[in-house]
């Protein structure tokens, strides 16, 4: 065993050529410091002797130079070595600090209780970043594995738990989580689960009692008291069990959960529409499926996509998210064969909705916004409410507030980025009778909106949740088709009255602590030095959501500062951008507006308003990167967004020059394009289609032949 002090001093050498800021080198090599010397994580030793030795310091650096951000509601991130990878060690600190986060919450006798769900995970180091030959405590753990050790950290402090018992093969998701804790009335919760991210994530997040998660300032104190645990109080699950301090979840909290949905039914008698349904491998089987079973449509289930398998093996690229139109390609077939009416999909904790419906002879893949609006449409149309409420984000679509007001609904359109911001309004309606001036009660509340397909229809619960939009996008199917339409020609006939409006998003990722750096100076320097001309657009308006002249107010708290790390460039009346980082994945998003005109023949308005959206928000990627000194094609750029920054670097620098040049000579291309497009992820040649056509239209004379080898 190498002595941990030259270890030390081997990445002190090895670190000073690398582009990150030296105090987070030098917090790198105190929290390697640690690692190497504390018994209680040798286990590990093995793993960070072999980056040593493969002199894989980019990796080491990352791994170490912090502890794993407790950002938004939680810790996600990649499993694996070092403080700042989501492992025992972190989970267990992060309990510890929701512990004592509870207890400031409450009153001193009172008893605590929390309710713990996970999703289908399980890590295997799908992309061998980690030696295979030594041992690696990560290896094989499941999101059940890191539930049972939250549940012996609470355990251990006095806190009771709730979860689903031992061998069982069902799973809790996150908005039934969200119900249950109200349900239960127990103090918070905790959700073991990386949503839609990369099968080799996980993640922790914390609920309160309300069934939601903090907002700014309170989200700081419960960081600061993660960031402040210096010891870990646990015992094992076995032992929480013979305690009597861990119960079981039993299954009339789902039926209530199921109940709660069906609750939410406007039209009972709307059931003509038929669904192809698909979990992506997770747990909606548990929501959407039930529920519109339950409801009484007609539902198959696409069978390559039904087994609970966290590492996604049917899924395109291996994202469960369904965001990506590729994520639903084997439901729509389904769909095809048995002449359905819809196809729905949901990410593996159930609380996003994806949405495709038939559209003459083929099936259209709706947007985040587009799902948002309908559902908004629907609800104002055939609701109840009499001075209806609804709730969306900034970055949201303006349309769902040009539909809204027209139904006569009060509108908060400007929400900060983050569900829990639509969980706080719904707690400020119910306890103070009011939000941001808005005068009303629960009872008004018609929907909540997020663009990343979140949507929200009942305040009993507290987060995004896939089955009850499912439930409103069905129903409503059902009405039009009973009249001879589909939902595609209700949206149409919204563009046609309010005007098309698109939005586009585009997302640079930036791994590592270089791409954290680089995220922080892009926000800087657009920050402080703001473009005029966009795209040939002159810059109307400049907003800085983090202004404490702003209509938000003084920063309330380092989160408060983070959740308002947005900026926002007017180009004139018809257009707009939105800049910001993500708050749980490491890479800067794009948001793109631009309106049409209403009544303008939509042939023709379509197709140039997408056109200018995703010309704008490439001119503006690519003024945004050279900030960082990244200089990238238009081309380039439209490689898939679940591709890193610098592999779109090298597909335009090394991979496309390459590939021509091999042509010229006769060269051999298969094993040398598969060699270099390996890293990109998997179904590498569908992650650049969209670039080589791209490329391909600027007309250089061999692009036919090269179109050919991506198989276009």
């Amino acid at each position: 065993m190498t002595d941990s002090a030259d270890l030390i001093d081997t990445a002190r050498g090895a670190f000073l050529p690398l582009a990150v800021r030296p105090e987070l080198k030098q917090a790198a090599l105190l929290n390697l410091q640690r690692w190497l010397s504390d018994p209680q994580l040798a286990d590990w030793r093995p793993q960070i002797e072999a980056m040593f030795e493969k002199k894989r310091w980019d990796l080491l650096l990352d791994c170490f130079y912090q502890v794993l951000p407790f950002g938004t509601g939680g810790r996600r991130g990649p499993v694996g070595v070092g403080p700042n990878r989501f492992n025992p060690w972190t989970l267990s600190a992060s309990v510890q600090g929701h512990v004592e986060w509870l207890k400031q919450k409450s009153s001193p006798n009172q008893a605590l209780s929390v309710v713990i769900a996970y999703d289908v995970r399980r890590y295997l180091d799908s992309i061998n970043l980690y030696d295979r030959d030594l041992p690696n405590p990560a290896m094989g753990l499941s999101s059940r594995d890191f539930a049972e050790i939250a549940a012996g950290v609470y355990v251990a402090n006095g806190v009771s738990v709730t979860m689903l018992p031992p061998g069982s093969a069902t799973f809790v998701s996150t908005p039934e989580l969200s119900f249950a804790i109200r349900h239960l009335r127990a103090s918070g919760g905790l959700n073991i689960s990386a949503s839609h991210n990369p099968s080799d994530d996980n993640g922790g997040k914390f609920y309160n009692g309300l069934g939601g998660q903090e907002v700014p300032p309170d989200d700081e104190l419960m960081a600061k008291l993660v960031e402040q645990v210096q010891e870990v109080r646990s015992v094992t699950y076995a032992e929480g069990r013979s305690l009597g301090r861990i119960h079981d979840y039993g299954p009339e909290i789902h039926d209530a959960y199921v109940a709660a949905n069906l609750s939410t039914s406007l039209k009972p008698q709307a059931r003509s529409a038929s669904v192809v349904f698909t979990g992506l491998h997770g747990t909606g089987d548990t929501t959407v499926a039930e529920v519109l079973r339950a409801a009484g449509f007609k539902l198959s289930i696409e069978p390559t996509q039904a087994s609970h398998d966290g590492s996604f093996p049917n899924v395109p690229f291996r994202t469960p998210n369904p965001e990506v139109r590729a994520s639903m390609e084997r439901a729509v077939a389904l769909a095809k064969e048995q002449g359905a009416d819809l196809v729905m999909a949901c990410d593996p904790d159930a609380d996003r909705i994806g949405l495709c419906c038939r559209d003459g002879d083929d099936f259209r893949f709706f947007t985040g916004n587009e799902i948002g609006v309908l559902v908004t449409e629907y609800r104002l149309l055939y609701g109840s409410c009499l001075r209806p409420i609804v709730l969306k984000t900034e970055v949201t679509s303006d349309l769902i507030r040009r539909v809204a007001e027209r139904h006569g609904a009060r509108v908060v359109g400007n929400l900060m980025v983050g569900f829990k911001y639509i969980g706080e309004a719904l707690r400020l309606l119910e306890s103070e009778g009011s939000f941001l001036g808005i005068q009303g009660e629960l009872s008004d509340f018609c929907v909540g909106i997020e663009e990343s397909h979140g949507v929200l229809v009942t305040p009993l619960i507290r987060d995004k949740d896939a089955a009850g939009a499912a439930l409103a996008l069905a129903e409503y199917a059902s009405l039009l088709k009973d009249e001879g339409k589909t939902l595609a020609d209700a949206l149409r006939e919204l563009w046609l009255r309010e005007g098309y409006l698109h939005n586009d998003l585009v997302s640079t990722v930036m791994r590592g602590a270089a791409g954290r750096a680089r995220i922080e100076k892009i926000q800087q320097q657009m920050r402080e030095n703001p473009p005029t001309v966009i795209g040939g657009h002159a810059v109307t308006a400049f907003y800085d959501r983090a202004d404490p002249k702003g209509p938000w107010g003084p920063i309330k708290s380092g989160t408060d500062a983070a959740s308002r790390d947005m900026l926002v460039f007017q180009l004139g009346p018809d257009r707009r951008i939105l800049l910001r980082p993500s708050g749980t994945e490491p890479k800067n998003k794009i948001y793109v507006e631009v309106c049409g005109q209403p009544g303008a023949p939509l042939e023709t308005e379509v197709p140039l308003v997408v056109a200018e959206a995703k010309d704008l928000a490439i001119a503006f990627a690519q003024q945004m990167l050279k900030q960082v000194e990244i200089e990238l094609p238009a081309w380039a750029l439209r490689v898939s967004d679940l591709v890193a920054i610098e592999h779109k670097q090298h597909f335009a620098e090394v991979v496309i020059p390459g590939l021509r040049s091999r042509l010229t000579t006769g060269e051999p291309v298969e094993d040398w394009l598969a060699e270099q497009l390996r890293p990109y992820g998997k179904d590498p040649l569908r992650l650049v289609a969209d670039a080589v056509r791209a490329w391909a239209t600027e007309g250089a004379p061999d692009a036919a032949a090269v179109r050919a080898v991506f198989g276009l």
